[in-house]
């Protein structure tokens, strides 16, 4: 069903599952590209027409690779300080401590803002990326007043297009921190 979704949002012909099963013996994803339509286009000799590709996410875990940096804060649980999957990276939520110390730089938001953006460019740079591939943030604060100070921070870190961004109060952060940040960044 999600297929028949997908193709018709984007205008693609209905294929008759009985022609890739005799045209293509066998169908796989590598890569996010369908080989089974690549099957069909070559083999389809009177009408030669555009080959499809369906570019999707995988879940296959042999391109899921953790990151980790001992130039960052060690994740709190269970989790990885970021994952490199599909030409992207995911940051796990950053913190303001110090790498070494694992405590606060301070109870200030403004010093730990500063901290968690300095962790999170060694994750990214860890995980091959940058501060100008950054596509999404999402930052949580313990108080929305917080708001303007952490926007002069976070400007002299990310160039111009900035990321697309969303900005919450939270009930509570980890170890009672003041702000935390996660990134979405390309590769």
């Amino acid at each position: 069903m999600a297929s028949w979704c997908a193709a018709r949002s984007f205008h693609i012909p209905a294929m008759n599952a009985g022609v890739l099963r005799r045209r293509a013996s066998w169908a796989a994803g590598i890569g996010g590209a369908s080989v089974a339509g690549m099957a069909m286009w070559r083999s389809s000799s009177s009408k030669r027409s555009v080959p499809f590709a369906c570019l999707s996410l995988s879940t296959d875990t042999q391109i899921k690779e953790a990151v980790q940096t001992e130039k960052a804060p060690a994740a709190l649980g269970p989790y990885s300080q970021a994952i490199k999957a599909n030409n992207l990276l995911f940051v796990s939520g950053v913190l303001g401590l110090d790498p070494e110390t694992g405590k606060f730089i301070s109870d200030n938001v403004e010093d730990q803002t500063e901290q968690v953006l300095k962790n999170m460019g060694e994750i990214l740079k860890s995980g091959g990326s940058s501060y100008s591939s950054v596509v999404k943030t999402t930052i949580l604060l313990a108080d929305l007043k917080d708001f303007k100070k952490v926007n002069e921070i976070y400007a002299k870190y990310f160039p111009s297009p900035a990321p697309a961004r969303s900005t919450y109060q939270v009930a509570a952060l980890p170890l009672d921190a003041k702000i935390e940040i996660e990134c979405i960044a390309a590769l």
